[in-house]
């Protein structure tokens, strides 16, 4: 499966230079199947040091990481949900996206336009998503409009339909984010049928240093349990090709704050990572947690889950520590499942189908 991520923000929040490390970072694409990588895509590896410890014990050929797609999204500003600046290319672009990442302006740097004329984390994240609200509105707005027929006629799920898009409406009109709100299942489903961009999963990034960013500010994300991340983006533009022996020589994080930002957004999608190796490759692939092992199967070839008979599972760590599948094997390590077994992160798999 395909992982989107939007980043977005006001003009000059630093957008632009995350979307530069990203890009230094980027795959290659004859590493990234079927996807062309447009000018405003990057699309970067998964950090994942199983793969290259399983790759080792298999003498694999090649290894492939699981990717993430980030799409630099054009700069909001205030009156995009009604086309302002590049308004509407901005909102349709989010609507593709799995989840959002809200750069939020923390550094001091007068050399640097802010257009709001104060450094406010708060007011830019108020703004962002007034913005996705009203576009939100516009769309229910519209669909309730175009329902009122069916409704009147007695038609089922219009009427169920209506009623779930009433509930949404009521939420926007007072400011709500639909993502912060609990939904039943069915609720849901119907809801994501809209691609609603405040329905999405989002993770705020303060650009700035830790001391740049006021307690009372960190205080009401800790409050509200909202997910952030701290990052200095210029400071990580300059460590992007850095090695983790080099970064912690400078002084910095062992892992690069892109990495970090990269696993968090796995963690808040419920995304977990299950293993296949072999001489061939040592391949990542991702599946939602709590997938059964004929859907993660799926992810690989629509046949391991149309004729899944059975799958050998073991443990990457206890895979390493025996040192091959024969001796984990023999050691009793390698689990043999059926169609009901969960598969966990960090399994490595091998799929039997008919």
């Amino acid at each position: 499966m395909s992982l989107s991520i939007g980043i977005v923000g006001l003009p000059n929040v630093g957008k632009s230079t995350l979307f530069e490390i990203i890009t230094k970072k980027q795959v290659d694409k004859e590493n990234y199947p079927f996807c062309t990588i447009d000018p405003n895509i990057g699309v970067v590896a998964v950090p994942d040091i199983r793969v290259d410890k399983l790759t080792h014990l298999s003498q694999s050929e090649k290894k492939i990481y699981t990717t993430v797609e980030f799409v630099d999204i054009a700069g909001l500003v205030k009156g995009a949900s009604k086309g302002e600046g590049l308004g509407n290319k901005f909102l349709a672009n989010i609507r593709e996206t799995d989840e959002i990442v809200y750069v939020l302006r923390c550094f001091k740097n007068d050399k640097i336009v802010n257009t709001l004329n104060q450094i406010d984390p708060l007011l830019e994240k108020e703004t962002l998503e007034t913005e996705l609200i009203l576009k939100d509105l516009e769309t229910v707005n519209k669909r309730l409009s175009s329902l009122e027929k069916e409704v009147k006629s007695g038609d089922k799920n219009a009427i169920k339909e209506e009623k779930v898009l009433v509930k949404a409406q009521d939420f926007l009109q007072k400011g709500h984010i639909l993502y912060e709100e609990i939904w039943e299942k069915e609720e849901k489903e119907i809801l994501d049928s809209f691609q609603l961009l405040t329905l999405k999963p989002r993770i705020y990034l303060f650009n700035g240093q830790e001391n740049e960013i006021p307690a009372h500010i960190l205080e009401i994300f800790h409050k509200n349990k909202w997910p952030y991340l701290i990052m200095d983006i210029a400071l990580e533009l300059g460590a992007a090709d850095l090695s983790g022996e080099e970064r912690i020589s400078l002084g910095l994080p062992e892992k690069s704050e892109l990495d970090v930002l990269i696993q968090s957004t796995y963690k808040l999608l419920g995304l977990i990572t299950f293993l296949t190796s072999g001489p061939k490759e040592t391949r990542a692939w991702t599946v939602r947690e709590g997938s059964k092992a004929p859907e993660a199967g799926r992810v690989i070839h629509s046949d391991f889950a149309d004729k899944f008979i059975k799958a050998e599972v073991v443990n990457w760590g206890k895979l390493l520590e025996a040192g091959s599948w024969s001796l984990a094997r023999q050691k009793g390590w390698i689990q043999l499942e059926g169609k009901e077994y969960i598969v966990q992160d960090g399994d490595v798999i091998i799929f039997k189908h008919g």
